[in-house]
This record gives structure tokens, sequence and C-alpha cells, in this order.
């Protein structure tokens, strides 16, 4: 099957989570996932502290990059990730995204992703506001990662609240003339993937939604949802 190119709708793309796929054949899962359409991939990386379970670290990143030449976005759920930022650019990444609880210099760390020529991104946990939260570091920003579960492990229920948190993050990059893209992550599905671009989404990451079951048809569930929201 041919990999689909583009945004679905030119607007919304479809990032797979690596944590939801077969580590056993990582690249292969992952690679089944981009022909079926979807665009990118999601690296979730955690370190046993900011979250207690620990996945992988830029080696694996890179090498499913290299596996899959597939645009990948680095998901650190790590304390003190400025520590890591080079070895994931190193890794090949296209973008970092570091929490906002663990960051304590975050104007410091995503004007130095930015350095790096990566696209500099800030996650939110459903307990943190939008506002002020963002407030002063817009400008540094290409990218918000809106958590719809607590973050440490796939397959968790998403929280329905995020999707007001969501909105409220569409009007305040809208009212500061910023293009920073908005990242959902936790929970997403067929099911929930319409309400989520039509709150104003624009990168949706599913991983048990994707590589749990039949990858294509996932997909396909998937893309369908997202392009009967933006029809509307």
């Amino acid at each position: 099957m041919s990999r689909s190119s583009g945004k679905i709708g030119g607007v919304v793309e479809l990032r797979p989570s690596l944590l939801a796929a077969d580590f056993s054949r990582l690249a292969e899962h992952a690679k089944e996932a981009l022909d079926a359409g979807a665009q990118a991939l999601h690296a979730d990386v955690m370190d046993g502290r900011f979250v207690p379970p620990i996945t992988y670290g830029a080696d694996v990143v890179k090498a499913v990059i290299e596996a899959t030449g597939a645009v990948t976005d680095a998901h650190l759920m790590i304390v003190e990730p400025e520590k890591q930022l080079d070895v994931f650019a190193e890794a090949g990444v296209r973008g970092i995204t570091v929490h906002v609880e663990a960051d304590k210099h975050l104007h410091r760390t995503l004007s130095r992703i930015r350095e790096l020529g990566l696209e500099a991104g800030v996650a939110l946990n459903p307990a943190t506001p939008v506002v002020p939260t963002l407030r002063h570091v817009i400008p540094l920003l290409d990218r918000v990662l809106i958590m719809s579960v607590n973050p440490g492990w796939g397959g968790q229920t998403f929280i329905p609240q995020a999707i007001d948190k969501i909105r409220r993050l569409r009007r305040l990059l809208d009212s500061s003339w910023s293009k920073a893209s908005i990242q959902v992550d936790g929970g997403v599905s067929a099911k929930n993937a319409g309400d989520l671009v039509r709150a104003g989404v624009t990168e949706l990451v599913a991983g048990t939604a994707v590589f749990k079951g039949d990858v294509a048809s996932n997909v396909a569930a998937l893309r369908k949802a997202v392009e009967a929201a933006l029809a509307v």
C-alpha cells in the first residue's frame, strides 16, 4: 500500500504513538501505520521519574526514524529535559515537546530547541491550566500538546474536559496570532477524533487506537472521523 501524502483535509495530521506499537517489531509496525495513511510518528519518552514507567531513549527513536524515514516528534515526559535536547536532535527528530510541569526554565529550554533548528513544543497535564501558563512563551511555540489522560501509560480512558481546554487554547493562540499546532495525546480514538478536530486540534496522537488490531482498518477509521468533522 502506498503512503498517503499531506495532512487529512489539508489541516489535520495523524501521528501514531510508538508507545503502543509492538516493540519486538517496532519499525515494521510503525511502517504499517505510515503506509495506511498516518502522516508522522510520535515518540513518548518516559524516564521513571516524572512518570512511573520507563520507555526508550534517543537511540531507539533514531533507529525508527532511520528505518521508516518518518517525520517524528519526541514527547519528553522526563525531568531535566534540557539535558536531553541535543541527543534527540542528533537522533533526527523534527520537534521536541517538554512538560511545563517538569521544566524550571521553560523559556530557556524552548529557546534551545529552536536554536537546534527543531519545532519547540510544550505539553500540559490535565490539571495544568492553559492560561496563564503559556502566555509568556507563545512566541517560542511551534506546538502545544494537551494531555487528555494523565501521562504515564498507554490505553487510558480519555478525559472529556480536555475538549474545553483545547477550545480555550485555540482562542488563546488565535488572539496571539500564533501558528502553533495543537496536539492532543491520550485516549484518542475514532469515537472522539471528530470532536477534537472541531475543537481546534491539528495533530492527533493515537496509540492503542492505531496499533491494537488491524492497523490499516484503524487508521482508515480515524481518517474517516476526521474527514467527516472537517466536512461539516
